[in-house]
């Protein structure tokens, strides 16, 4: 599965450096200098960092091949990304990253199934949206109450609602 950790921006300058926006808690890791970063979409990249620095809290890059504020503007929206498979899995045994989520089959605390997740939404809260059998849809708030069991390698998350939730 591919995660986006930054999304280009407008160019800066002249010399073909662009704003990104970051989407990753590894900036330095995701961004260093000579790090091949594939793209969506996929025929503008990989792109090869050639130069890293931040200004006034943006993250600006140079990459190899792109000398000119021109060619730097074509590559506005452009979403940088990486395979799934290249995250280390967190320490702490409550944090999840939302790739590890997504798929995962809902059970409530008694065993009956209630779906499957389709997406997390980070709004204030962290929000799982299941999806359930037919087409309507679930957001069940990802704290420890309500979901007390997570077991990503059993593939299987196991929630307990109040009622009304569901």
């Amino acid at each position: 599965m591919q995660l986006v950790v930054g999304r280009i921006g407008r160019p800066h300058g002249v010399r073909g450096d662009v704003t990104v926006e970051v989407r990753t808690d590894e900036p330095e890791l995701r961004f260093a200098v000579g790090a091949s970063i594939r793209t969506d979409p996929a025929d503008r990249g990989p792109l090869v960092v050639e130069g890293r620095r931040w200004h006034k809290g943006m993250l600006l890059l140079s990459f190899a091949g792109v000398a000119d504020r021109d060619v730097a503007a074509e590559l506005r929206g452009t979403m940088l990304v990486i395979d799934s498979d290249e995250v280390v899995p967190s320490d702490d045994p409550d944090e999840f990253h939302d790739h590890e989520l997504i798929g995962l089959t809902v059970e409530t605390v008694s065993g009956e199934p209630v779906g499957e997740v389709s997406d997390v939404l980070h709004h204030g809260q962290d929000l799982l949206v299941v999806r359930r059998s037919g087409a309507d849809e679930v957001l069940i708030p990802f704290v420890k109450a309500l979901v007390p069991d997570v077991d990503v390698a059993g593939g299987r998350l196991v929630v307990d609602p109040p009622e009304g939730l569901l």
